[in-house]
């Protein structure tokens, strides 16, 4: 999401949700986020499950200088302890090469991505091991530039919610969705000043 995008939905959202607003006036805008799009995007995914941001860059730029050109082709001609080196685990090596494989067979068309509606590019990606719907819902934000996304399985962004609206403890997926639902057509950006109302106290 670039600055314009931000401001545009923050604004509509700041009418419509007092709660955010208020602390809007405080946190003020979030930074813009765009992801690359494309295989190098996917393994960045993968790289980054479980791990704090900083390991993952740490690790993905270990892999960039050892693939020396992120491809799927490159990636499948690498021994499996090197990518093990490089800090990925035995499983996540397991997904990227099911990733490689999917997008040198053509079972996932990357580029054709951009032409489906958001739930069948979440399908699309959810169809690959080790992609759930949060991986995927990622891809649809930051790379694909969706702006009605809400990554409901996020663990900072329900916690954020729930202090957002004064709740006594984090809602569940489920009652999240329900509590942004109004924030449509613009709950990706909500969900960028979640992640920066989050990490403002942590």
């Amino acid at each position: 999401m670039d600055e314009q995008t931000i401001k545009q939905g923050l604004k509509a959202l700041c009418l419509i949700d007092k709660e955010l607003e208020a602390a809007m006036k405080i946190q003020g805008y979030p930074s813009p986020r765009v992801n690359p799009h494309g295989f190098d995007a996917f393994l960045s995914i993968i790289v980054s499950q479980q791990l704090s941001t900083k390991v993952a860059a740490v690790i993905m730029g270990r892999l960039v200088d050892l693939l020396e050109e992120v491809t799927p082709e490159r990636l499948l001609g690498v021994e499996e302890q090197n990518l093990r080196d490089a800090g990925l685990s035995w499983r996540k090596i397991e997904y990227a090469k099911g990733l490689a494989l999917a997008v040198q067979s053509g079972s996932l068309d990357i580029d054709g991505l951009k032409t489906l509606s958001d739930e069948d590019a979440i399908t699309a990606i959810t169809n690959l091991k080790g992609f759930g719907r949060w991986s995927a819902e990622i891809y649809l934000m930051f790379s694909l530039r969706r702006q009605d996304i809400f990554p409901a399985d996020d663990l900072g962004v329900l916690i954020a919610l729930g202090r957002l609206k004064g709740l006594t403890d984090k809602p569940t997926p489920k009652q999240a969705r329900e509590m942004v639902e109004h924030w449509r057509p613009w709950r990706s950006v909500g969900s960028l000043f979640l992640w920066q109302y989050y990490h403002k106290d942590t």
